[in-house]
Parts: structure tokens; C-alpha cells; sequence
């Protein structure tokens, strides 16, 4: 995952060193200042083949109509390199910082969906929900854009059947390889079933850093993604794991030990891993250096 704190020359760099270094994609948060898809569809012109994902784009501050706009701007920017990964977000998040109602999120993401995938597949949509309403003038079209993947959050029950029945797969965080394997994949796998749908799309990520030094790791992913335990959403998934603090979701350790704990993913039934590299800029240059080994 891209540092969003970086400028965007600087962002540009750490794309580039991560696609010379053979890496199939990079993934991009959707924070309060820079805005994710204008920086990958600037970054799209400058760095070829390697492609460029959002984890994720909250879709409670932009109407779908909106979101499919920038989202098939960006596509046609990068060279249909774009995969839009979406979610709710979090109550603190949508409530007190935004001040919409998080009430019924499921299902104002299913509207929300409806509405996105219909710009996005054909350029027009007409729609008339509980929560989200949109019709448009005439039909849209992005020249140079083509349909873009939709990746939803999804970590409960009834977000991943969204994400396998009308989604094009999910994108997770705070969530361990039991539960992948125990939980994510095979609901998602029996939505995208049901619904005459191809194999969906798991995109798990987790914090990574190759180290020697496990005990000092270990305090830096306390600090860095400890908070994130107290999110109701990945607490829940810390929980269904076993987990007491986030920070042990964290992969962490020798170079032999970090490909065991990976391969937990891929056996789990994960088809992508997005790592957040962390630890000194050594350690991150190592963590890269054996991701780029991992296929």
C-alpha cells in the first residue's frame, strides 16, 4: 500500500520502485487530503503495466454518479490498469466527520452498487432507493475508458454476498488467514456461485516487515495499527481470528518465517496480497525485496 502522507513526486517514485521491482500492483487509501484516484490517474501517464488499485474509496461523501466518473476518468488515464476498490467506512468516520447517518450501511452500499456498476458497464443509470437515488440526462461516456473491477470492503456475512453476487470480489484489512479460509472465502465464493458469477477476487491485506529484530516490530505495528482495534468492523475479524490487538495481525519476522506466514494467505484461498510494508527503510527495502519473489 502507497503512504498517502507522501506528495505526489514522491508517490510517483515509490510506484516506480515497486513496479522496477516486479510487483504485480500497488493500492492506494482514500484519507482527507490527497485524493486517491487523481493521484493514480497522474501517476497511470508516468509509470506503465503495473496496476493501480484504491483500498478504499469511502462511498458515503460521493454519489455514485460522481465516483463512476472519476473512477472511469482514472481507467482511461492509466490504460484500464485501474481496480476501484469501495467501502462504507466506518460509523466515527461517516457520522463525525462527514455528519451523514451510517444507518443501514449494507444496504446503501447494495443501492450504491447498483447505480455504480450501471455507469460503469453501460453509462446510464435510473434508480430509485432508500438511500440513494440517481437518473441521468443522457448516456455517459469516458473515451478511452474501459468497465472498471469493483472490489468491495467486505468483512461481514452480508457484505461479502454483496461482494461475491454483484461485486467483482473484496479487499480486507485487520483479518487473519483462519478467517479467510474459514469465513471470507467461502461466502464469497458461494455469493459469486449463486449469482452465475466468475470467481471473485480476494485481496487480503496485512501488515508486513522482514526484520531480525521481531521484538522492536512488534512495538512499531502496536503503534502504528493498534488503533485500528478499536474500529467495530476489524474487531470483529481480530476476534473471529483470536486475536487480542491488532498489531498482531502483523507478519513479521525473518525472511523464511514472513514466506511461511504468507503462504497461510494463499493456502487460505487469498488470489492477491496487498502488503503495508513497515519497519526501518531497510527493513521495508527487504520486505519489498521478498515480496517481489512471491507469485
Amino acid at each position: 500500500m502507497l503512504n498517502a502522507e507522501f506528495g505526489l513526486e514522491d508517490l510517483e517514485g515509490e510506484v516506480r520502485e515497486v513496479a522496477g521491482r516486479g510487483l504485480s500492483s500497488v493500492w492506494m487509501a482514500q484519507g482527507f487530503g490527497i485524493d486517491a484516484l487523481t493521484a493514480l490517474a497522474l501517476i497511470g501517464r508516468e509509470v506503465p503495466a503495473i496496476e493501480l488499485g484504491t483500498a478504499v474509496v469511502p462511498i458515503y461523501p460521493r454519489h455514485p454518479l460522481v465516483l463512476a466518473g472519476q473512477a472511469l476518468t482514472t481507467q482511461a488515464a492509466c490504460g484500464g490498469r485501474l481496480a476501484l476498490g469501495i467501502g462504507v467506512s466506518h460509523r466515527v468516520v461517516i457520522e463525525r466527520v462527514y455528519g451523514y447517518s451510517f444507518d443501514r450501511p449494507t444496504l446503501h452500499m447494495r443501492e450504491y452498487l447498483i447505480v455504480l456498476r450501471d455507469m460503469i458497464r453501460r453509462g446510464e443509470a435510473s434508480f430509485q432507493g432508500d438511500t440513494v437515488r440517481a437518473r441521468t440526462l443522457s448516456k455517459v461516456s469516458v473515451p478511452g475508458a474501459t468497465p472498471v473491477p469493483l472490489l468491495l470492503a467486505a468483512l461481514g456475512p452480508r457484505m461479502l454476498e454483496l461482494a461475491g453476487a454483484v461485486g467483482d470480489g473484496t479487499i480486507t484489512w485487520m483479518t487473519g488467514p483462519a478467517t479467510v479460509a474459514e469465513h471470507t472465502v467461502p461466502l464469497i465464493h458461494a455469493a459469486a456461485a449463486n449469482a452465475d458469477r466468475p470467481p471473485p477476487r480476494v485481496v487480503v491485506g496485512v501488515p508486513v516487515c522482514v526484520t531480525r529484530n521481531v521484538t522492536n516490530a512488534r512495538d512499531q505495528a502496536a503503534e502504528r495499527f493498534g488503533f485500528y482495534g478499536g474500529l467495530p468492523s476489524y474487531r470483529a475479524m481480530l476476534d473471529r481470528e483470536g486475536l487480542a490487538n491488532a498489531s498482531d495481525i502483523a507478519v513479521v519476522g525473518d525472511e523464511a518465517s514472513v514466506r511461511r506466514q504468507l503462504q497461510r494467505f494463499a493456502d487460505a484461498g487469498a488470489t492477491d496480497l496487498m502488503a503495508q510494508p513497515f519497519g526501518s527503510a531497510p527493513e521495508q527495502s527487504e520486505t519489498l525485496d521478498l515480496l517481489a519473489t512471491i507469485h
